[in-house]
Parts: C-alpha cells; sequence; structure tokens
C-alpha cells in the first residue's frame, strides 16, 4: 500500500508528562520545550549542552522552541537514528512525536564535537518509588539547590528528588550496601586546571560519582554532570555495582580528560539503559592509575572483570568507545559485553593511534591478558574506525564483533590488530559496504604477527532496491526488501514515517532531506526481525529531486581513464565522473585536509578542521557529503585539497571517494568511472 506523509502534528491532551522542575540558578530558555503542552526552559549543564528530565507514561509530542530564529536554518538533526524521527518545523520551533520513555540528542548537523550546541531530551519511565520527604530511613534531597558533597554510608538509601540539584560529588567510599536513586541532578565542577589532565586523582570530591573498595552498590534515574576537567565516574576495586537510566554529560574547554566511567580494578558491573556524553573515552579500564610518571605507569594493577553496558546510548566528542590500558600499563582485564546500544556519536582523530568503538593499547611495554570482549547489536552513526588492538605481552584473546551495523557511512579510517592478538571474530557486521567477509572490506591492517578476524555472514543479511530514474517529492516509489520472506521488515523512510511489510510504496513530500537541509538526502533504515530475537538492519540514502541533471556530450573528445592533477597539485584533481543510471547519488569524500567536492558546479565543503591530539599529527579525518540526481553518462567532477598540508590523509594522491545510489550500495568510486580528456584536461568552471 501507499504510506503518504503524514504531519507529525497528533494531540495528547489526555497523557500526563510530569516535567522535573528546574531552580534558576541553572534554567535557560535558550531552548523552550513542549511536553503534550506543558512548557519548559531547560537546564544548562556544560560548555554548549542543554537538557530536560521529564517522566512519561505514554506517547508525546515534543516542541522545541529555539531563542533564535533562525537557529534551525542550517537543518536539525535527532539521533539515535533507529528511533526514524525528522522534525516539523515552522521558524525557531521543531516539533516531532515520542511514542514513549526514551533519550534523544537534538543538534544541528555536524555538531557532534566539543564546541558545540547539544539539547538532550531523557523521556523516563514514571517514578514509581513513591518516596517522599517524609518516608522513613531515606536520606532525601528534594527540589531547589544543595551545596554538599554526598558522603554514602553502608546501608543508606539516598533519592535526588527531581527538581533537585547538588553541586558536589557522590562519594561511595569503602561502603556497601548503598541504594541512590530519584530524579535528580548532581553538578560538579571542582577546581582542577583546565590545561591540565589532574582528572585521574583518586580521591573524595574530585568526580561527579566516585567509588573506592564499594560493595553491591545499585544507582538509578538520577543525572551527572561534570564542567571541569576530570574524569566523571570513578571506581577503584569496586564490585557487584548497577547503574540503571542514569544519564552523564560532561564538557569542559579542554575537551579532554572527561571520561565517562573508569574502573581501575574491579568490576562486576551493569550499565543499563543509560546515556553517556563524554569528552572522552566512555567507558575506560585499567588496573590502576596513579599518575604519569614511569613507575606509576609500570606499577602492576588490579584485574578488571564481568561489565555489561545494556541498552545504552552512547555520545563522545573526543577518543575511544571502550578503551583498555594504556602504553606501559600492566593488568588483566576479562568478560566485557557492549550490547543492544547505540554508538551516536564516537572521536573523530587519534591519541598516539585512532580512535574505535574498541581500543586496546599497551604498545609499547605494556603487559597483561585481555580476553572475552563481546560487542552484539550496535548500530554506529557517527564513528571513526572499528577497532585498534596493539598488545605486545603477551595476548589479546576472544573478541567478536557480532551484528554491527553503520547506520551513516564508512568508517573515516582502517582498523589494525597489533602483536599477539588472536581469537578475534567478525559475524554480520555491516560498515556500509555490505556484510564484511575479509580484511580489505574492514579495512583492517593486520601487524606484527597478529592473527587476522575470522568472519561469518549473518543469517538475516538484508537489503533493499527501489524504483529507478528521477525520485520526485510526492511520487510513489516502491521499496522491496531483499531477504527471507518469513521475516518482519520496518521501514523508517527518514521523513517521520514508517511502514511494514517486504515490499511497500512510499511518496516523500519534499526535497529537503532528513536533516531538513535542503539536501534532498533520505536516509532510509530497513529493520528486520525473525521472531526469535535474531535482527539486521540495512542503511542507505535516497535522493529526492524536482529534476536530473543533464549529462555532459563527450562529442569528439578522446577520453582516458582516471583524474588528472590541478595546475599541478596532485591533492587537487578534476575530470569526468560516469554515472551508470538515471537516478539520486550520495557521494562521500573522506579527507584530513581542507577540502572541497564539487560535480557539475555543485560544490560541498570540508567541515572544519578537528586536529589530533595527544601529539599526533595532522587532523581528523572527516567526510565531504553531496548529493545530486543525476542523468546516465558523464558528469565533471573536481575534488579540491590544500596542498601546504602534509598530513596523514587516507587519500594520499588520489581522492578517496564514495557514492551510492540506484542499485548501487556505498562503495568506493571505481578507477573505471574517472575520465579526463587526452589533451587539455576539464575547463573548470
Amino acid at each position: 500500500m501507499l504510506l503518504a506523509y503524514v504531519p507529525v502534528l497528533r494531540a495528547y491532551a489526555a497523557l500526563d508528562a510530569k516535567i522535573a522542575p528546574i531552580p534558576a540558578e541553572v534554567s535557560s530558555n535558550h531552548f523552550i520545550v513542549s511536553v503534550n503542552a506543558s512548557h519548559s526552559p531547560v537546564m544548562h549543564a556544560a560548555g554548549g549542552y542543554y537538557l530536560l528530565n521529564f517522566d512519561l507514561d505514554g506517547p508525546a509530542q515534543i516542541t522545541v522552541t529555539a531563542s533564535d530564529t533562525h537557529y534551525w536554518d542550517a537543518g536539525v538533526e535527532v539521533q539515535p537514528m533507529r528511533l526514524g524521527i525528522r522534525p516539523h518545523r515552522e521558524g525557531a520551533s521543531i516539533t516531532f512525536p515520542l511514542d514513549g520513555p526514551t533519550k534523544l540528542s537534538i543538534t544541528r548537523p555536524g555538531e557532534h564535537f566539543g564546541d558545540s550546541e547539544m539539547l538532550f531530551l531523557f523521556a523516563n519511565a514514571a517514578d514509581r518509588s513513591g518516596i517522599t520527604a517524609a518516608t522513613s530511613n531515606v536520606r532525601y534531597y528534594g527540589p531547589g539547590v544543595h551545596r554538599e558533597n554526598i558522603d554514602a554510608h553502608s546501608g543508606d538509601n539516598i533519592y535526588l528528588a527531581a527538581g533537585a540539584v547538588i553541586f558536589g560529588s557522590l562519594n561511595i567510599w569503602q561502603v556497601h550496601d548503598v541504594h541512590v536513586s530519584g530524579r535528580g541532578t548532581i553538578i560538579y565542577d571542582g577546581p582542577q586546571n583546565p590545561s591540565h589532565d589532574e582528572g585521574w586523582m583518586h580521591k573524595p570530591n574530585w568526580h561527579v560519582i566516585v567509588m573506592d573498595n564499594a560493595r553491591n552498590i545499585d544507582i538509578e534515574g538520577i543525572t551527572g554532570i561534570v564542567r571541569s576537567r576530570t574524569w566523571m565516574v570513578q571506581m577503584r576495586d569496586s564490585r557487584q555495582i548497577t547503574f540503571r537510566n542514569v544519564k552523564i554529560i560532561g564538557n569542559c574547554p579542554g575537551n579532554a580528560n572527561q571520561d565517562g566511567m573508569d574502573w581501575l580494578g574491579g568490576g562486576d558491573t551493569l550499565v543499563q539503559d543509560s546515556f553517556f556524553r563524554a569528552s572522552d573515552d566512555i567507558f575506560a579500564m585499567y588496573g590502576n592509575w596513579d599518575g604519569y610518571s614511569e613507575a606509576a605507569l609500570t606499577t602492576p594493577g588490579h584485574e578488571v572483570s564481568n561489565i555489561t553496558i545494556d541498552n545504552s546510548i552512547l555520545s563522545t566528542s573526543i577518543s575511544n568507545v571502550v578503551r583498555v590500558g594504556w602504553p606501559r600499563k600492566i593488568f588483566d582485564s576479562h568478560n566485557f559485553t557492549l550490547r543492544n546500544s547505540d554508538v551516536i556519536h564516537a572521536g573523530f582523530g587519534g591519541c598516539g593511534i585512532p580512535f574505535a568503538l574498541f581500543e586496546i593499547w599497551a604498545d609499547p611495554g605494556g603487559k597483561g591478558s585481555h580476553s572475552g570482549y563481546h560487542f552484539d547489536n550496535i548500530r554506529l552513526e557517527d564513528w571513526y574506525s572499528l577497532a585498534q588492538l596493539r598488545q605486545p605481552n603477551p595476548k589479546i584473546r576472544d573478541v567478536t564483533f557480532t551484528h554491527i551495523w553503520a547506520m551513516n557511512g564508512p568508517g573515516m579510517v582502517p582498523s589494525a590488530l597489533k602483536g599477539d592478538v588472536a581469537g578475534v571474530s567478525l559475524q554480520g557486521v555491516n560498515l556500509g559496504q555490505g556484510e564484511v567477509d575479509q580484511d580489505s572490506e574492514l579495512p583492517l591492517e593486520v601487524l606484527n604477527d597478529a592473527k587476522s578476524p575470522q568472519y561469518e555472514k549473518n543469517d538475516l543479511d538484508i537489503g533493499f532496491s527501489y524504483t529507478p530514474g528521477l525520485l520526485r517529492p510526492g511520487m510513489e516509489i516502491t521499496f522491496t526488501a531483499s531477504g527471507l520472506s518469513n521475516l518482519h521488515y520496518r521501514w523508517l523512510f527518514g521523513d517521520g514515517t514508517t511502514a511494514e511489510g517486504q515490499t511497500v510504496k512510499h511518496a516523500f513530500p519534499d526535497a529537503d532531506g532528513t536533516l531538513l537541509e535542503g539536501s534532498g538526502s533520505f536516509r532510509i533504515l530497513l529493520y528486520s526481525s525473525d521472531g526469535i530475537g535474531r535482527e539486521a538492519w540495512y542503511s542507505q540514502i535516497v535522493v529526492i529531486s524536482d529534476s536530473l541533471r543533464a549529462a555532459q556530450e563527450n562529442g569528439d573528445r578522446s577520453l582516458q581513464q582516471g583524474l588528472i592533477p590541478v595546475d599541478g597539485n596532485k591533492k587537487s584533481v578534476e575530470g569526468f565522473i560516469r554515472v551508470p543510471a538515471d537516478g539520486g547519488y550520495a557521494f562521500t569524500l573522506l579527507t584530513s585536509t581542507t577540502a572541497s567536492l564539487m560535480i557539475d558546479g555543485v560544490r560541498a565543503h570540508s567541515p572544519v578542521l578537528r586536529p589530533q591530539v595527544c601529539g599526533s599529527p595532522g587532523n581528523a579525518v572527516q567526510p565531504v557529503r553531496l548529493s545530486l540526481a543525476l542523468a546516465r553518462g558523464l558528469h565533471r567532477i573536481q575534488i579540491m585539497r590544500e596542498p601546504e598540508i602534509e598530513n596523514a590523509d587516507v587519500a594520499s594522491d588520489h581522492p578517496f571517494l564514495l557514492w551510492q545510489g540506484p542499485e548501487l550500495s556505498m562503495r568506493l568510486v571505481p578507477e573505471t568511472a574517472l575520465f579526463h580528456t587526452a589533451i587539455t584536461g576539464v575547463a573548470r568552471k
């Protein structure tokens, strides 16, 4: 059936949402949020970050109004992508429905670094604890501002009511059987020097949450904010720890040294239904950490083991999602699982080595046995590389990546295995260019006697095809999923609508694109499940446009394969690209320099350069994206990059250019599709 576009404006007057009150000291009108017609300012968290907590029993209509009328002119992105949210915009306001409790990041496109403005909405399930100020045997913090550190005692039941804001730390120091819950917020703004890393220090009142030799600790529902340059949740030699529906957010001018959660020995930890926005590694494991001196780094640490991160939303402005170790650190770690989670933002660039979903870096000099690391059902959005595993002595074993899906294009740089690394396997890993079944498709570098992974396809391997040719707004388009006929298929069309079935028909309302930035590029997500717990995702761009750009007439020109340098600059090239069929094409250029991609006179520029850190030279690799509707045949192409920048650009002397389009999943543009004229090259416009 045809699923026409339905405006997102709905009425939910009968449903109540309980918005947490915000003390004036942290309240901001930078955004006003309406939840089922209940209006509220937002909380200023840290840097350019804002948030709102509210309890929600059912569906809701959300409206976000920015203080600047033109705030959303460049577009809007709501993540995680799997929710398929594309707001309706009217001036300074965006509106969209929510089906129930969830956690959202709302930004303008491309704004996911430390200097960005970000709004986080936390729709919590209703708090049914029934705890009030009169409840016995509870340390109760009511609405309003409290300036104190919370020092837990064994057996404590601590409750932070909605609207409670504590300026201080939660210290769980050598105690046991502590329960912390509620909807309140702890804001830590300590005395750390913003120019140096003092955040590693393990002591009370130095992190938003700190544990030392603690046992049987349960933390639920609260929000932690860090404004200073310090590690956020730090645990040393603590076990039997549970975090549920915990939100941890950090931002500081240094844009570094704000790990989301650190284990200095210990483990036996469950993190469930939580949200992290870090300014460094989201999850980091060490046997100890007592400073950067040689003696401190090489002192053997305690084992870290038995950690599960489940059903969570993960974001960082810089560094890795999961990191184990550091050069010269000595400790063992075992049994870590990250599952059923969304990585909406990972760090771009590197610190000694590139950032990754999973990094173990002990090279040089580190020692330890690390095993039992499992990543299952992970959705990658803005990400950099899959794995950087580098362990010289003695070993990394039993690392599995199962059902990993890139929802927003390829990784920026290759992954790597180096040293005593074996027993790595990948099953059903699709990083935007089809399921990976060999090292070159990841791509993966295997160094210093490491063993290549084993690869296995997903039984639910899926994809889709759609009506060929020019796709106009309002036109009925047929989408057909490729896969087993007995699967359940759900489509998210990137325009705020969905459909179910293996073959569906859909009409897009406009050519503004999923991000409302006027590109015509809609991010289509296809989800499948088999009823017994197995599932799969597939992502592809479909371009909607009113017309095709005409192909160039070849005439009598003699064409030769490949592009040619512009004015002798080998980093800039031009020529023609041959498009195989009429339709919409999405191009992605990966570059670490100031660059632009131009096709038929339409130009896209590289984002602001992001320098790598820890002394790593050059800048992070970033994507330049351009979407066009093109007629079959030759089209002028030019790739311009700064010649004087000599850093580690993955494109080297040739452009690292990918495309996708009709019957064409994302892949490198082959040399056979690139041409130049034999004598004079291309006359530039």
